[in-house]
């Protein structure tokens, strides 16, 4: 297609340099969309001005006929989205006519979402009226640090002090298979991870035995590493203060983490290196609530990151 590859080539530059997200990531946009040009191309469509919201619909019948899955058609979608919003943002085009071509439902269970204000109070309830009983601390920052970065709760209770950045605003998790990520830590988590780390944590380490638990973020009352058994408890106690009566377990914060960034407007693929999923086609799951162009990055999207 005419100047296709030129504008491809600046999109790659874009989400590999400015976004920084991971090689593998910019390599999978760049295989989706490569393949979606050489179909136009196909069709005799050679300008990308030339492009219709029928001819993005044709094209992921035509994935449909080739037999890729829901998921694979919701991600490749997914793509093709991002770069019609790019080449719109870079004046290529005047309209994106693929924001209205919606990704096919995939089949299966919906996960269990918090709204925004559900959160907000279920993370109040946890802090008990700023108490600094260092239990009240702990819980307060456990949860801060799971709603803000989308943790599974074994990479909570394994983090440990040196994963965490405070004045960088980082955290690196240890997800399945030993592989580490870096996610950033918006600016509630902050306030109260440092409230927990000067107050609350001294006295709860100071009532252990030191050895490698003093590595732990959060510590238990016995100044142990706080087990993942502890995580549900403390998510069920402050949900049951907040009245919340969804099924509310540690992945629902997970769940939540991710919705919210989607509806915020963050694209699938940078949510995806955000949870640590191998496939962005487990992350697509999540695109159900949100019928927009998947364009921001965490920190613009994330309702408690600024």
């Amino acid at each position: 297609m005419d100047g296709s590859d030129a504008l491809l080539a600046q999109f790659l530059a874009h989400i590999d340099v400015e976004r920084g997200l991971a090689k593998s990531t910019v390599k999978a946009y760049a295989a989706d969309i490569r393949k979606y040009l050489d179909w136009l191309d196909a069709q005799g469509i050679k300008d990308l001005v030339d492009v219709t919201s029928h001819d993005v619909e044709s094209y992921v019948a035509a994935l449909d006929e080739a037999g890729e899955s829901g998921r694979s058609k919701a991600r490749r979608l997914a793509s093709v989205h991002e770069f019609h919003n790019f080449a719109l943002r870079q004046g290529v085009v005047a309209d994106d006519v693929s924001s209205r071509v919606k990704a096919p439902k995939a089949n299966g269970h919906l996960p269990d979402v918090l709204s925004v204000d559900e959160v907000i109070r279920l993370l109040d309830a946890a802090s008990m009226g700023g108490s600094d009983d260092p239990v009240v601390l702990r819980d307060k920052a456990l949860l801060e640090f799971m709603y803000a970065t989308g943790c599974r709760v074994s990479e909570a209770v394994d983090a440990d002090l040196n994963d965490m950045d405070v004045d960088e605003r980082v955290v690196v998790l240890t997800g399945k298979g030993s592989k580490q990520r870096l996610v950033p830590l918006g600016e509630y988590a902050i306030k109260a991870l440092q409230r927990y780390t000067t107050i609350g944590r001294p006295q709860l380490e100071s009532k252990g035995k030191g050895g490698k638990e003093r590595r732990a973020i959060f510590l238990n009352k016995r100044g142990h590493r706080i087990s993942r058994q502890s995580v549900w408890e403390v998510v069920k106690t402050a949900g049951e203060r907040a009245h919340i009566t969804k099924p509310l377990h540690p992945h629902t914060l997970r769940h939540s983490f991710a919705t919210h960034l989607i509806q915020g407007g963050a694209d699938v693929r940078t949510v995806q290196e955000l949870l640590g999923h191998a496939s962005v086609t487990t992350t697509q799951i999540y695109t159900h609530v949100s019928p927009e162009n998947l364009i921001e990055t965490y920190l613009t999207a994330h309702p408690r990151a600024r």
